[in-house]
């Protein structure tokens, strides 16, 4: 129970880097308060796609591809939840073969030996509870990554599509970042230190690179930017929206991306608010289990107003069509929060980490960063290429001017 309440405290529900170690040969016993956190965590994660993100999604495309959105989400996250089963877990977190300090394949990717759960038993503990919870755990991680890049290419790719990309990326490019800064001594990144307590790395920057390659591969939506495509129901946004330092950061993000919106265009809005809240939700996602209060301040106002920017100006002027701002929140996000999670983990400055040299861990961290980008980068742009080649990714002028709602699934999810 003391460890179930030492993840309370540390702030945050995302709790992936705090389960690492590999079942031991002589397992500890289960711990019943552990092991409630980790299934109260487990629902929570999950919600945060199913309805959280569907609804949130949902709320900021127009009405007529309101059900194309939601039924996305809620086909990936069935999708990977078999895959995650079959032979997700054991890419990303079976360990065999690793050593660490000793680059070889296994460095970056899990084997097979573990697929569809092989090993595991009844008996089967991590860290004082099942493991059967922590891979449930670790799923919903898995289910929301693909499911966050819908948000950079809605309203114009075609479904079956989306459906192989999305199963093609989280194979090729989750898997594999999750296994290098997860799973343990061994994995690349871990091996350097990076840290990333909740999914900076992993998760954000991850797929907010993937949001941009993919928007740039399919290109603009029709009559985008000439023509006014705003949020049919901000309703839904605010609805789809863990303590301390979480709270904290996205209640100072929340204020960051505000202050800056109204500063720059006379008024706050709700859009802007809630794009705050997930912003510093982001950022504060690799710092939450090291960072303290005043830090985590830090680092929700910094993501706030960078990311605002970033949404806004240089979307403006690069002229990439990232629908719902993908990239320039979770990618943004995730960066500025990876980057300052070097900085206030540190004693030093109020953090609970272990850093004493602060500048050596934030070009850890930059090595992390930069490894990611430029490995989803490439990836990403591979498989959207392989699987343009086998079917067609993006729909037809007349579908997208329809709404995907009618033009694919022949169902109308809102009253025009």
């Amino acid at each position: 129970m003391v460890r179930a309440l030492r993840l309370l405290v540390s702030g945050s529900l995302l709790l992936p880097a705090l389960a690492l170690a590999s079942p031991a040969a002589a397992p500890p016993p289960i711990d019943s308060g552990d092991t409630a956190w980790m299934l109260t965590a487990t629902a929570l994660v999950l919600f945060m796609t199913v309805p959280g993100l569907a609804l949130f999604y949902g709320g900021m495309v127009r009405a007529k591809n309101l059900l194309s959105v939601l039924l996305q989400c809620f086909a990936i996250t069935g999708a990977i939840s078999v895959a995650w089963v079959v032979y997700g877990y054991s890419l990303a977190f079976d360990a065999t073969g690793m050593e660490a300090g000793t680059l070889k394949l296994a460095s970056f990717i899990g084997t097979l030996d573990n697929a569809f759960l092989a090993r595991l038993t009844k008996e089967s503990v991590i860290a004082e509870f099942p493991e059967s919870v922590f891979i449930t755990f670790q799923m919903t991680f898995a289910i929301i990554t693909p499911a966050l890049i819908v948000g950079a290419f809605a309203e114009r790719m075609r479904f079956s599509a989306m459906l192989l990309f999305s199963l093609l990326w989280f194979t090729f490019v989750y898997a594999p970042i999750a296994h290098m800064v997860w799973a343990g001594a061994g994995g690349l990144m871990w091996d350097w230190g990076v840290l990333d307590f909740a999914g900076g790395t992993v998760v954000h920057i991850n797929a907010g690179v993937a949001g941009l390659v993919a928007a740039l591969v399919l290109g603009k939506r029709r009559g985008y930017p000439n023509t006014p495509m705003p949020p049919h129901n901000l309703g839904y946004t605010l609805v789809g929206m863990a303590m301390l330092v979480t709270q904290v950061a996205t209640a100072a993000a929340a204020l960051g991306w505000m202050a800056a919106e109204w500063i720059t265009h006379g008024k706050p809005s709700a859009l802007g608010i809630a794009s705050g809240v997930v912003a510093g939700l982001v950022a504060i996602t690799p710092a939450a289990g090291t960072a303290g209060p005043a830090g985590a301040i830090a680092i929700g106002l910094s993501a706030g107003v960078v990311c605002f920017f970033c949404a806004t100006t240089l979307k403006r002027r690069l002229g990439y069509d990232d629908s719902l701002d993908v990239f320039g929140v979770h990618a943004v996000g995730g960066i500025v929060g990876a980057l300052l999670t070097g900085v206030f983990a540190a004693p030093a400055l109020g953090g609970f980490g272990t850093v004493e040299d602060i500048p050596a861990q934030v070009w850890v961290q930059a090595k992390g960063v930069g490894f990611t980008i430029l490995y989803t980068t490439v990836v990403t742009f591979v498989l959207l290429k392989l699987v343009g080649l086998a079917i067609r990714l993006r729909v037809d002028e007349e579908q997208e001017a329809e709404g995907l709602d009618l033009a694919l699934h022949n169902e109308r999810g809102y009253n025009l």
